[in-house]
C-alpha cells in the first residue's frame, strides 16, 4: 500500500495497475470499481483528489438505481469491498483489511470482549437486513460505543436504498481523508 499519492496530474498517463493502486488505496480493492473507473481514469484529469473522489462517487451513485439489476450488483459488490467495522484481528480470516482500514479501524478493535461480540453481531444483523451491504461509516475516531449506536439506528431505520446512499457518501468521505493525511505526509 503506497504512503503517498502521486501527482494527481500524472494519473492519466500511468500504467492501469498503478491507477488501480491509487484507487485501491482511497477506497478499497474492488475488480468492479476498476473496471466502472477505467476509462475516466484513463481520460480525465481532475483538479484535486477531492474531485476525483466525487466523480468515482457520482459514478457509483449512477449505478444505485433499484431499476437496474445488472448496475445495483456492480455497486452491491464495489460497496461490500469495504471490511466489516470492528473485526477481530484473526490472520485465518478470509476477508481483506488493508492497511489504511487497519489504522482507521484500530480503537473499534481495542476494549472489552462483550464490545467486540456486540459489533460483530450488529454486523450480522445489518447484513441480514440489508443484503449486500456491509456498513459503512467514517470512523473519524469515534469510539466503538458511537459507532455502535449510529449501526443500530439505522437498522431499525430499516431503509435499503438510504443505506446505499449513505454508503457511497462514507466510501468517499473516507476516501477523501485518506487523501488529505497521505497529500500531507508526501509534503513532510
Amino acid at each position: 500500500m503506497p504512503t503517498n499519492l502521486p501527482p494527481l496530474s500524472s494519473l492519466p498517463s500511468l500504467a492501469p495497475e498503478q491507477q488501480f493502486q491509487v484507487l485501491d488505496t482511497l477506497f478499497e480493492p474492488s475488480p468492479e470499481l476498476h473496471a466502472m473507473t477505467n476509462s475516466v481514469l484513463a481520460n480525465q484529469i481532475f483538479p484535486s483528489y477531492p474531485a476525483l473522489i466525487d466523480a468515482v462517487g457520482a459514478r457509483m451513485s449512477a449505478l444505485s438505481s433499484p431499476n437496474s439489476p445488472k448496475d445495483r450488483a456492480v455497486l452491491v459488490d464495489i460497496l461490500g469491498s469495504h471490511p466489516r467495522l470492528g473485526r477481530p484481528k484473526v490472520a485465518t480470516q478470509p476477508e481483506h483489511l488493508s492497511e489504511l482500514s487497519k489504522k482507521e479501524q484500530a480503537q473499534l478493535n481495542d476494549g472489552a470482549e462483550e464490545l467486540a461480540e456486540k459489533l460483530r453481531l450488529l454486523n450480522v444483523e445489518y447484513e441480514e437486513k440489508f443484503p449486500g451491504l456491509r456498513f459503512v461509516t467514517f470512523v473519524n475516531g469515534r469510539s466503538r460505543e458511537v459507532i455502535m449506536v449510529e449501526m443500530r439506528q439505522r437498522i431499525d431505520r430499516g431503509d435499503y436504498e438510504h443505506e446505499v446512499q449513505e454508503a457511497i457518501q462514507a466510501m468517499c468521505d473516507i476516501a477523501k481523508d485518506r487523501a488529505g493525511k497521505l497529500e500531507q505526509s508526501s509534503k513532510i
